[in-house]
């Protein structure tokens, strides 16, 4: 590709290799590809696919090994230094100083950016209009929400206004609200000031907003194209399937193995089915099969052109099984009750008389926005943190007298997983089975389920550390599962994680609530509070909304959004709160 100031950043014939225990690994393979000027590109695949290491050579903080990199007509390898000052990287932790102030942090990296005195006030004041952080100037950026500290992040990345702006999954974490509002912040640097953004997202919803889509795989380019080129590739093969009288949970295992579906979610009150090409779905064969289902085409989705690619295997559940007959029981028992829950922290309410009921086998969402007290009531509930007023009973025991009975029987997996880095998969999985108390045998035992149940055995001499983001999940929920809790509690258990590694996560939830285990998840995606029986949804440690998806959906609905999404829906409550706030 020739040498051209006015495209943004070409890749030519890249290659990227990395040295470890003495191995040569391919990080990136032959990648070619460039970028158009004034758009914005998104960058998406699985877990290891080579996406930061793709956004470090385009930042110039590597080198590639093999091949030509231009980043505004200048050649990587000769003016790495000068190609900095005229471009802005925002890592997937920006290097924020939490025990600065947002105005402190900004005046430092003004300070780093070389960013004149006489042009940082306007700066600022743009800034902190756009970003809305103005109010919250002197507050330390520690005390910020997730929302909150990735927008004074972008605003450090903007100070100059940079030519190509290059984001690493900048919205994982963030709810959407806050991932709305990073949206407009970007498109309206990109429509302003005709800035070239590179941004690599898990979201696969947020690629779809995109004018450009990169799909890399084991460190090569599969594809690149606008959105809508990979959704049309789809077209005719994307189905719903209701069942009034089937548990659709029992179904989907049931489609699972019709040899012409490729994949299935449970979306609330329907199942969402993806087929092979040339393969639709025979209604007759299926209502033989089944009974009383109905069946409608759907339009496709840019997450179902991904899947129909990268796809290889079915997850299997069947080890899963051995956990049925500890969790037989009452399916109307509440395994988790609270009322009138309060929680102080000095003179601040972060929870404000919140009451619900969760019945065992119930798969539970606990939704709200940073900062909107979801955490801490969840906190509260896994017996971490103590209650100020109220009433928590978790698996039939009163969390004030009898926390630690409580906790012997729910499993919890934290949002950052809480491995041990240094120590092996093996070695990780029997120090939580000591953890929960479990004899030698029973810890053996327990080890050798959770390297078959969630196909870790290639990996148990491997140090956690050294597991992509997918199998460090894997390992986690393997981990909050040796002692085979009655109930399990998941913090954000799949942000930042691809989309078939989601689907992983939420196929082995669904087969533990069919099981009996009951569930309580926290989530910012709200694609995944569709596959939840029932949820809350809060704000300002208040309860603002109770049912099921579609409950929450019905909500919104109006004239305008006839056919709402959940996250149509929590912007909605969010939006209606605020404003007779």
């Amino acid at each position: 590709m020739p040498n051209n100031p006015e495209e943004p950043l070409i890749f030519s014939d890249v290659n990227k290799y990395f040295v470890s225990h003495n191995r040569r690994i391919t990080a990136l393979e032959n990648i070619t590809f460039k970028l158009e000027p004034g758009k914005v590109t998104g960058l998406v695949g699985p877990d290891a696919a080579g996406k930061t290491t793709l956004m470090r050579l385009a930042a110039g903080l590597l080198l590639p090994d093999n091949g030509s990199i231009q980043v505004l007509g200048q050649d990587i390898k000769h003016h790495a230094l000068q190609i900095q000052s005229q471009i802005s990287y925002m890592p997937q932790r920006f290097g924020l100083y939490e025990d600065l102030s947002v105005q402190e942090n900004l005046d430092l990296y003004a300070d780093l950016q070389n960013v004149s005195h006489d042009q940082r006030q306007q700066h600022y004041q743009d800034l902190m209009q756009m970003t809305g952080l103005r109010p919250f100037a002197t507050r330390m950026a520690g005390k910020l929400s997730g929302g909150m500290k990735q927008k004074l992040g972008l605003a450090c990345s903007l100070l100059r206004t940079p030519q190509l702006m290059i984001l690493d999954e900048p919205t994982v974490g963030v709810d959407p609200v806050s991932r709305r509002e990073l949206w407009e912040i970007i498109y309206q640097q990109v429509k302003t000031n005709r800035m070239t953004v590179l941004l690599s997202t898990a979201y696969l919803d947020e690629a779809e907003r995109c004018d450009d889509v990169i799909l890399l795989h084991e460190g090569k380019l599969l594809e690149q194209g606008p959105p809508q080129q990979f959704t049309q590739s789809v077209a005719g093969q994307t189905f719903t399937l209701e069942a009034p009288d089937k548990p659709l949970r029992e179904l989907q295992t049931e489609l699972n193995k019709n040899a012409n579906i490729i994949d299935t979610l449970v979306e609330s009150d329907r199942i969402r089915i993806l087929c092979k090409a040339g393969q639709p779905l025979d209604q007759k064969l299926l209502q033989q099969q089944f009974g009383n289902i109905i069946i409608q085409s759907v339009q496709p989705r840019f997450e179902d052109a991904f899947v129909i690619r990268l796809k290889t295997k079915e997850v299997s559940t069947t080890r899963l099984n051995s956990l049925a007959q500890v969790h037989s029981g009452n399916l109307s028992e509440d395994m988790i009750l609270t009322r009138n829950l309060v929680r102080r922290f000095g003179d601040f309410t972060a929870v404000n008389n919140v009451s619900f009921a969760v019945k065992r086998g119930e798969i539970f969402g606990l939704l709200g926005a940073n900062g909107a007290g979801k955490s801490t009531t969840f906190r509260m509930l896994c017996g971490l943190l103590p209650t100020s007023e109220g009433e928590a009973i978790v698996a039939g025991h009163d969390l004030r007298t009898a926390a630690a009975d409580a906790r012997s029987r729910i499993g919890y997996m934290a949002q950052r997983f809480s491995l041990y880095g240094n120590l092996s998969v093996s070695q990780n999985l029997r120090f939580f089975a000591r953890a929960y108390g479990l004899n030698r045998n029973e810890q053996n035992q327990q080890i050798e389920w959770a390297l078959d149940t969630f196909e870790l055995q290639n990996y148990h001499d491997s140090n956690a550390d050294e597991l992509s983001l997918g199998y460090k999940q894997r390992l986690s929920f393997a981990a909050a599962l040796m002692h085979q809790p009655d109930i399990l509690f998941l913090d954000e258990p799949t942000s930042g994680v691809d989309p078939i590694a989601r689907r992983e996560f939420w196929q082995r939830t669904h087969a533990l609530a069919s099981l009996g285990v009951t569930i309580l998840v926290t989530t910012h995606f709200m694609e995944e509070a569709n596959y939840c029986d029932h949820l809350v949804i809060m704000a300002n440690g208040n309860v603002l909304a109770e049912g099921t998806p579609q409950d929450m959906k019905n909500l919104a609905r109006n004239h305008d959004h006839p056919n709402p999404t959940m996250e149509d829906a929590f912007i909605h409550l969010i939006e209606q709160q605020t404003e007779t706030a």
